[in-house]
């Protein structure tokens, strides 16, 4: 069992699901991350927020596709997407100064170096936003990834689709690598993980633990130690 939580000066990437924020766009729980964010802040962690683009950014793949761009293309709007929905919680967090969002991973160092967080979205085409969360992990050598997710963890199969799916309480991220259904991103790839995501947080051993996104709450009792979702390392 993961016990973290109150640790002094604790360092946490939080990536919150597009699925869970954005599909549609959520104002509500987008409000109840901030407030759990601001909590983690007062307790003197530090945070760096990596939020997708959900739904919003989909459909604009499914756009430039449908104009014939190319994926590189594709891949450049989903980011803009995921980008305006880590503005808005950044805004909501610290107001109109906090409009600019990290275009990279030093941006991202800098802000958390300044302010004690980081909001960003997307970085470059080719990578999605979990590979981004294990990219800033492993720079910052993160304690723990926490991904809020529509899932309650990770799964045998794609409990969506199969009724006999059954959640993992932990897995090492070889085992995990075993159950994607894709082993190599395309743009608007959907699964529980980026397999881009998983060879990075195997190479560089961050654990990563999934939640339920849905109940925000779940991030403080993730970091209580409490017994939830799937830890994976």
């Amino acid at each position: 069992m993961i016990i973290l939580y109150g640790v002094s000066s604790l360092k946490v990437v939080l990536r919150i699901g597009g699925s869970v924020i954005a599909s549609p766009p959520n104002p509500r729980l987008m409000n109840e991350y901030v407030e759990i964010i601001r909590r983690l802040l007062n307790e003197k962690n530090q945070v760096v927020v990596v939020v997708g683009g959900g739904k919003p950014a989909r459909e604009f793949i499914q756009l430039a596709r449908e104009m014939g761009l190319e994926e590189r293309e594709q891949d450049e709007v989903a980011i803009s997407a995921s980008r305006i929905i880590a503005q808005l919680m950044a805004m909501k967090l610290g107001g109109y100064g906090w409009k600019d969002i990290p275009k990279s991973l030093s941006d991202a160092v800098a802000a958390l170096r300044g302010r004690g967080i980081a909001v960003m979205g997307g970085l470059n085409p080719g990578m999605t936003t979990d590979a981004v969360a294990a990219l800033i992990a492993s720079e910052i050598d993160a304690d723990l990834i926490i991904k809020a997710t529509n899932q309650d963890g990770v799964y045998t199969k794609d409990p969506e689709r199969y009724a006999d799916a059954e959640k993992i309480d932990e897995i090492t991220f070889e085992g995990l690598s075993n159950l994607l259904e894709r082993d190599k991103h395309v743009a608007g790839i959907h699964q529980i993980i980026d397999p881009e995501a998983v060879r990075i947080l195997k190479r560089m051993r961050v654990r990563m633990l999934v939640v339920n996104g849905f109940n925000p709450q779940n991030v403080i009792a993730a970091l209580r130690g409490e017994k939830i979702g799937t830890i994976i390392k």
